[in-house]
């Protein structure tokens, strides 16, 4: 592949969050599912972009090295925070939580659970079940305004994510696509919510024809406009790519054509997912978008920030790099304009597939992000 894009293997879905998924389940159960879920491959666009990465690329060999160019500024590296969000909701049900149930006596319990598990996370839908996700979104989003939070939903089944790479999935063509999410937005509630709108399906789609293209952008367009719709409150945020990746001016360019900047169907952008940029990269690079995209001035960009404690590798490793930590803690009140929130879209922990088996939760991979 071209371009940061989501890498899934054949048995599922890699990486992530809570994964709410169909398991051949009625929809009269509407609990999310804890399974494997997206693992976002971080890596910037190839020298050439005839380089594509094949399918059949095995997700537990290891890639090699991103050629964008380490940081040259510092930043001060930020101590795992212990503070958890009031505002943002923790979904009942991940793997962190089962490793926390489970191991009460493993020496590693104590940071895990107060660093990663206590914190709120997003909730990913990334297969195509039509049947079942307005249910399921609705027990994400039902069980948030019970306790009067903001849940994170990330909608992540666009037809040819990955460009028929090693992530291929999602609905079979974009007419199913629009189907699928009218049903995600009947979940939406009438209470806040944040929407992670498909991560890499804007700046990864260079690999598309321009007819392909403009297609999806319409799709995706057309999905901003009925998740505001159906609630009014729905927070929806599109596809930025990362500091490391297209310069701003092109992302602008790309998120206005898939209608970023209509307020009938964004609230702005997000950026890092999966990611290890560091926030202030990310701060700077967000702003730079927002105003090369232009549209109302209160569009704004939340940011992952679940594994950017100390930045980038400087070799550009991608696959559960070394030395990485924690980034901030979620929130939806950062005191910095025009952005909207640090959120943990990917769940610390969670293998890209080279410290554990790609989708699973490897606690010695939590507890070294972890550590102080």
């Amino acid at each position: 592949m071209v371009a940061a894009a989501s890498v899934v293997v054949a048995v599922g879905t890699a990486t992530g969050m809570v994964s709410a998924l169909d398991d051949g389940r009625g929809s009269d159960e509407a609990r999310p599912e804890v399974t494997e879920s997206p693992t976002l491959d971080i890596r910037p666009p190839a020298p050439s972009p005839s380089v594509i990465k094949s399918a059949s690329a095995s997700a537990s060999s290891k890639p090699k090295a991103s050629p964008t160019p380490s940081p040259t500024r510092t930043e001060k590296k930020q101590s795992p925070s212990k503070v958890v969000s009031t505002r943002l909701y923790r979904h009942p049900d991940s793997q962190v939580l089962d490793w926390v149930r489970d191991n009460a006596g493993d020496p590693r319990h104590d940071v895990i659970a107060s660093r990663i598990a206590d914190q709120p996370a997003a909730v990913w839908f990334a297969e195509y079940a039509p049947d079942t996700v307005t249910a399921r979104v609705r027990a994400v989003t039902a069980g948030a305004d019970a306790q009067g939070r903001v849940p994170v939903v990330v909608a992540y089944t666009i037809p040819e994510r990955d460009c028929g790479g090693a992530s291929q999935g999602g609905a079979p063509d974009l007419d199913a696509y629009d189907a699928w999410i009218d049903r995600f937005a009947a979940g939406l509630g009438s209470d806040e919510v944040v929407v992670i709108l498909e991560p890499d399906s804007i700046a990864q789609s260079e690999c598309l024809s321009g007819g392909q293209r403009a297609d999806r952008f319409a799709s995706l367009a057309r999905a901003g406009r009925v998740m505001k719709a159906a609630n009014p409150r729905a927070r929806v945020y599109y596809d930025a790519g990362h500091s490391g990746w297209h310069p701003a001016a092109k992302q602008a360019d790309l998120l206005r054509q898939a209608g970023a900047g209509s307020a009938d169907s964004s609230d702005g952008i997000f950026s890092n997912v999966s990611n290890f940029h560091r926030t202030a990269d990310e701060i700077a690079y967000d702003r730079s978008v927002l105003a090369a995209l232009g549209g109302p001035s209160g569009l704004g960009a939340v940011i992952d920030t679940s594994r950017n404690g100390n930045g980038a590798p400087a070799d550009g490793e991608w696959c559960d790099p070394d030395g990485r930590k924690l980034g901030r803690t979620p929130t939806l009140n950062t005191g910095e304009a025009r952005i909207d929130g640090y959120l943990w879209v990917k769940l610390p922990g969670e293998s890209d597939g080279c410290k554990g088996a790609p989708g699973t939760f490897t606690p010695s991979y939590a507890y070294d992000l972890a550590s102080p």
